[in-house]
């Protein structure tokens, strides 16, 4: 399945003037997942954040821990994740998160071409540091993947430069130092980190890790490109919300961002 290009696409989308939304959803956490996919796209989102389900989330708090336990007692697969994917007809693009063992263990090669087949042209890997980086970023760039980075609060300023230089698609700029999960506050933090990383990349610059609510969106929206709402979502799912819930908070926050901060 051809889909557009993740950096293309988000660069397009800004500078048109558009503020990004960008849900993430755990493969295969309920029956209905893929459902979820398109009523997303249908909502408002500007791209898709797949997660495919490992057994040690690293980065991830207990919301999406619960999320990959359950995709991964149902049958899930990251291979059969991204299998599944390719048949949907969706006009924005999807952005694959997991872990480093899933791609050593397919191989680079075997892993980009799975998921140029599920239509995917964005890859994020949190647990490869940039002195690990080379090998799987060629191979990625080469089949037509953007490996997305990220940049902590905690992270220099030099270390800052050299990983927007090697980020592709966007920047992910992590609102707080710790795991996902909802907040009920945003931490300071996080306009800190957009401005440490704005003068030096003309990428997108998209929040996540703790932006949780329509209020949020809208808050962070105001100074970055994009905000990526994981946890606050997948909850939702967990908890039985199904399609119809995940639209209408989908929908909620397109509306907040598109109206900005209160």
């Amino acid at each position: 399945m051809i889909r557009p290009r993740l950096e293309t696409h988000l660069r397009a989308q800004v500078a048109n003037g558009r503020k990004l939304l960008i849900p993430y959803l755990m493969a295969g956490q309920c029956p209905e997942w893929l459902q979820v996919v398109e009523g997303l796209a249908a909502a408002g989102a500007d791209a898709i954040e797949i997660g495919l389900p490992f057994s040690d989330p690293i980065m991830d708090g207990p919301v999406i821990q619960a999320a990959a336990v359950s995709a991964l007692h149902a049958g899930t697969t990251p291979m059969g994740a991204l299998a599944e994917l390719s048949a949907l007809n969706l006009e924005i693009p999807l952005v694959a998160m997991t872990y480093y063992n899933v791609a050593y263990r397919a191989g680079h090669e075997r892993f980009a071409g799975r998921l140029v087949e599920a239509g995917v042209s964005g890859a994020i890997l949190p647990d490869l540091s940039l002195e690990e980086l080379d090998g799987w970023s060629e191979v990625a760039l080469a089949a037509g993947i953007d490996p997305v980075l990220l940049v902590a609060p905690a992270t220099g300023v030099e270390r800052t430069a050299a990983i927007c230089q090697r980020s592709h698609g966007f920047v992910y700029a992590v609102g707080t130092m710790g795991v996902t999960g909802e907040r009920t506050e945003l931490a300071t933090s996080v306009h800190e980190v957009v401005d440490k990383i704005r003068p030096l990349t003309d990428l997108p610059v998209c929040v996540g890790v703790g932006v949780s609510t329509p209020a949020h969106a809208a808050t962070v929206t105001a100074f970055a490109d994009g905000a990526i709402v994981g946890s606050a979502l997948v909850r939702r799912l967990l908890d039985g919300g199904g399609v119809a819930g995940a639209v209408e908070f989908i929908s909620q926050l397109r509306s907040a961002i598109d109206e900005g901060p209160a």
